[in-house]
């Protein structure tokens, strides 16, 4: 796909997800200003994995997908790779998936439902944005992580209080924390925010 027709793709993304949340408030009104910034900058936040490990395609899933973040903006970005979102609320699905007809998104794909009942599917990504505590989502998604996989929590300065107590999963399931990637939001204030690259 070209840089244009992604380009395009973004334009196109943000009208159809402020139709949608005008329904359903899947971002909060006042954070509509800051969609791109608070948002989208943020979900594609992992191209700094990818470019740093040489990643373009594979099998990814984003657990807890909620309004389409990162799933929808890493799939228009990376047409080769396989996305997949999930989450238990089905209405936050049903708009995904009107999201994903208006882009032509051949490359996502949406389930509704649980995690942890993904049991036969293993990945080579997974990622999680504003879901739960590090330890609590590492529960999830290390089980349905391939042994050469990543999984990438989305977290905040702060939250890097929790690898502490993320220590005691990732023994058991034999990972460690690979790197921590840090970036700031091109905001006005300084909000910085961390990839937390965990694996095998």
């Amino acid at each position: 796909m070209a840089d244009f027709e992604i380009k395009t793709n973004f334009t196109k993304y943000k009208t159809l997800f402020l139709e949608e949340n005008s329904k359903l408030n899947l971002i909060s009104k006042k954070d509509e200003e800051f969609l791109y910034e608070k948002h989208i900058y943020d979900s594609l936040a992992i191209k700094l994995f990818f470019e740093k490990y040489g990643i373009s395609s594979g099998r990814l899933l984003d657990i807890g997908c909620g309004g389409g973040f990162p799933c929808v903006p890493i799939a228009i970005e990376f047409p080769d790779m396989k996305v997949t979102g999930i989450d238990s609320i089905q209405k936050k699905i049903n708009a995904i998936n009107r999201i994903k007809e208006g882009l032509a998104l051949e490359n996502l794909e949406t389930i509704c439902g649980r995690v942890e009942n993904l049991k036969a599917q293993k990945f080579d990504i997974i990622t999680s944005r504003a879901v739960a505590k590090l330890y609590k989502i590492a529960e999830y998604a290390l089980p349905l992580l391939k042994k050469d996989g990543y999984f990438a929590a989305y977290k905040s300065k702060k939250a890097i209080e929790e690898l502490e107590e993320a220590k005691p999963v990732l023994a058991r399931y034999k990972a460690e924390i690979k790197d921590i990637i840090t970036y700031t939001l091109p905001l006005e204030e300084v909000y910085e925010r961390n990839l937390i690259i965990i694996g095998f």
